[in-house]
């Protein structure tokens, strides 16, 4: 009877386990994703996803139209998913934009930082240098992500965190197509983690901007 003073004509009420499991699994479909689990040219299926998590289609259908509404994923044939075609147009709008919304993250970071969260940037550079000397691409890409979102979560807005995420929805499955330049951008973040230790704004929004010309130039060269 308590949850009858919530109900309203025309309104439907949906349980929240049934909305915590569908942000569950869109949640683990994204962190696929942004970690470069799933590459271009793969495709996955509902079944797939649904037999891994150990849930049924239901959500996953939901969390696939959610990051196929943010074009971070594309019907490619019947019931199958898979990362949507990078376009030459596409990748500049992309490179454009992350050019200044990651930067500004970057600077609010370097002010925001606590020395905790210097200790985790240590970490993560740690973990992308081993990758690197491992020549583990997974790996690598893994800690990339993990390396980036510290920063971007130290800046403390939640709001410019989830547009950097969708950003990087669209992008970084691509990520996978630039191995051999791994050292070139561990120079960068190199020097991220020394302009954030020393709370150097400019310093370290220069670092993010060349880390991400770098991958772009790489991948315009790709395209072609």
């Amino acid at each position: 009877m308590a949850g009858s003073a919530f109900r309203k004509p025309g309104v439907e009420i949906i349980p929240l386990s049934k909305e915590t499991l569908q942000d569950r699994v869109y949640n683990q479909v994204t962190e696929l994703i942004l970690d470069g689990s799933i590459v271009p040219g793969e495709m996955v299926t509902v079944q797939s996803l649904a037999d891994a998590f150990g849930v049924s289609p239901m959500p996953v259908r939901e969390a696939l139209r959610r990051l196929t509404a943010a074009n971070a994923l594309t019907v490619v044939s019947g019931r199958s998913i898979g990362i949507p075609a990078l376009s030459r147009e596409r990748l500049t709008d992309l490179r454009n934009v992350r050019f200044e919304i990651e930067a500004i993250a970057a600077g609010w970071a370097s002010q925001n930082r606590s020395d905790a969260d210097l200790a985790i940037f240590a970490r993560d550079l740690d973990s992308l240098e081993r990758a690197n000397g491992a020549d583990d691409v997974k790996a690598y890409l893994r800690a990339n992500y993990t390396f980036h979102f510290a920063i971007y979560r130290a800046a403390g807005s939640e709001t410019l965190l989830k547009i950097i995420k969708d950003l990087w929805l669209q992008i970084s499955p691509y990520f996978n197509m630039l191995h051999g330049s791994y050292s070139t951008a561990n120079t960068y973040h190199q020097q991220m983690f020394a302009a954030l230790r020393d709370r150097d704004e400019q310093a370290v929004q220069a670092a993010v901007r060349g880390d991400i010309d770098a991958a772009f130039d790489m991948l315009v060269d790709l395209l072609k």
